[in-house]
Formats: C-alpha cells, structure tokens, sequence
C-alpha cells in the first residue's frame, strides 16, 4: 500500500493550467497528494538521481560491452560506425566480441567466424578498440586451441563467454587456467530471469562459484546478474569478480549499491552496445550518489587497471 502510494504525481506536474491559469481542482489535488507523501516513512520514498560534478566530456570513458549489431555490411562498416556513436557520447575506446549472427550454442567454425569479424573490427578501429574472444567451453579443446590463435598469437585481450552452459561447469576450468596464463581477464554474461533462463545462461552465483576455483583469475561479471540487488549480493565474496552495469534499464540505485557493496574498485561501466545506447547506460553513473572518484573508476580506472597485465605483455599503450 505504501509502494502504491509513493506513485503521486509530482506537484509541479499536477498544477494543471486552464486558460493559463491554475484550476482551484489541480491545487487541491496537488495539496492532497503533498500531504500523502508526507506522511510516507522516508525508507520510502524515491531519492533524486545526484548532478553529476562534471561534464560528460571530462570523464575518460572505457565501454566494456559492445557488439557489431550497428549498422553496416562488414565488421569495417560496424566498427566505423560504433565509433561515430561513441563519439558522440565522448568515449575513447570500446571493448567488443561476438559477430554476427549469433547462436546460443556455436558451433567451434561459428565461433571462428565471429572472432574473426571481430578482429577485422579491431584492427579497422587503429587502436580504439579491443577484442575479448568469443568461445564456447562446451568444445574445450577447441576454444583453447580458439583462445590462443585470438589473444596468445593474436591482439585480442580477453575472452567473452556467453549462453551455451553454465559457467559453474567443470569444462570451464582449463580455458580459464589458460587465460590466467595469459593474463586474460574473463567477461562471462549472467543474469536472473524471472521468465527461467535459458538452459545455459549462467547467472551471478555460477560465475562466484567458477572464480571461487580460480582465485587468481580476473572476471567480469557481464549486466551485474541482471536482477543486479541479487546479483550483486551473489558475488560480494567473490573478490575476483568485478560487476559491470550494462544492459536493463537506466534505473537509479544499481551503481550505488554495487559501490556499497563491493566497492568503487570493483565495478565497471558497459553498455550492451547497440542493444542498449550508450546514453542510457552511462546515465546508470553518470546520476549516481556516489563519490566523485567513485565514477572515475568505474567509467575507465578499472577496467584499464584489469587489462594493465596483458597490455604490458602485448606492449600495447595504456
């Protein structure tokens, strides 16, 4: 009843003019929702999204989580593309993985495929964006043999894995001794759906399971589980799992309480590019009440921290 109640419309909203004057209705109804709020418990009541202290374009952004669903006939066209969009948006370099069209359980030639789009993409971008490579640890050997060709002799920098089975899984073990090995960080998309998940989408918990047998491995727990208060709570314990806020709805809260719970450190800033737009997602941070250093980190600090390892062992620039 309380959380029906707080649906009020705002006063400002509700002083309705006739004529270009304030009807004596609008005013009763305006005092009456007023007195209603006020009396709601303050635990309640919605808090306002903070003003950010800098302008978009004075934050150094790194996306997280893009695709090549931009427009275009080629991964070149894509990529091209991708970047007119972020440039808008004031971001300097993107991370992307996955071609196209996609599968929920490829095939090891699929996967190749994709990887290999995705490395057209990158090397069009001159260095603006980096590659994770897409595998499917359902074929182990295969994606170690995939892991090597695109990161260990090839300049991606990590490795995506998406809904073919769950992360928890025993045949994710050496492909993420392998990434270790080559100080690849590991994104791994998770999510709750109150609809059911799909019989291999993973969510936050599986993914604090896996890095609970990999303490020395770098994850990244891709949406924050999706449903991100229960996710967030999954992988609190889980210190090598970093949680990114892409994907969902621009809802306020999420980053407040992934800082709350985790600390700055350990979330970064994606958007699900072009499924989601960039606006969107980094309003998730950008509106935070959370410190302004906070917003530093999770919108570049971390995720350049993450990847420090394997740009060191690759000699590419920070």
């Amino acid at each position: 009843m309380v959380l029906e109640t707080m649906r009020v419309i705002d006063w400002k909203r509700t002083m309705q003019f006739r004529n270009g004057r304030i009807t004596r209705r609008a005013v009763l109804i305006g005092a009456a929702q007023a007195g209603v709020a006020a009396s709601v418990p303050s635990r309640y009541q919605p808090s306002l999204a903070a003003e950010p202290s800098a302008s978009l374009h004075e934050y150094l952004v790194w996306d997280v989580h893009g695709h090549l669903n931009t427009p275009g006939d080629t991964p070149r066209e894509r990529i091209d593309n991708l970047l007119k969009f972020a440039d808008r948006m004031g971001i300097e370099r993107v991370i992307v993985f996955m071609g196209y069209p996609w599968a929920y359980d490829p095939s090891p030639d699929d996967v190749r495929r994709q990887n290999d789009q995705v490395l057209q993409a990158v090397k069009r971008s001159r260095g603006r964006a980096f590659g994770f490579a897409y595998l499917n640890p359902k074929h182990t050997e295969e994606s170690l043999d995939e892991l090597d060709r695109c990161v260990r002799d090839g300049p991606m920098v990590g490795v995506k894995l998406w809904v073919a089975i769950r992360c928890r899984e025993k045949c994710l073990d050496p492909i993420v001794r392998r990434a270790v090995q080559l100080k690849a960080p590991v994104l791994q998309h998770t999510w709750y759906k109150i609809t059911g998940n799909l019989p291999g989408e993973s969510t936050a918990a599986d993914l604090a399971s896996l890095a609970a047998r990999h303490p020395t491995a770098s994850f990244i727990a891709a949406h924050a589980g999706g449903d991100w208060e229960r996710g967030i709570r999954a992988i609190r314990s889980a210190t090598n799992v970093t949680a990114e806020i892409s994907g969902g709805d621009p809802t306020a809260g999420v980053v407040k309480m992934a800082v709350r719970e985790l600390g700055a450190e350990r979330v970064m800033y994606g958007s699900d590019f072009a499924g989601r737009s960039f606006a969107s997602q980094l309003a998730k941070v950008l509106g935070a009440d959370v410190p302004e250093n906070a917003k530093r980190l999770i919108l570049a600090g971390n995720i350049k921290r993450m990847l420090a390892p394997i740009f060191a062992a690759k000699g590419i620039p920070l």
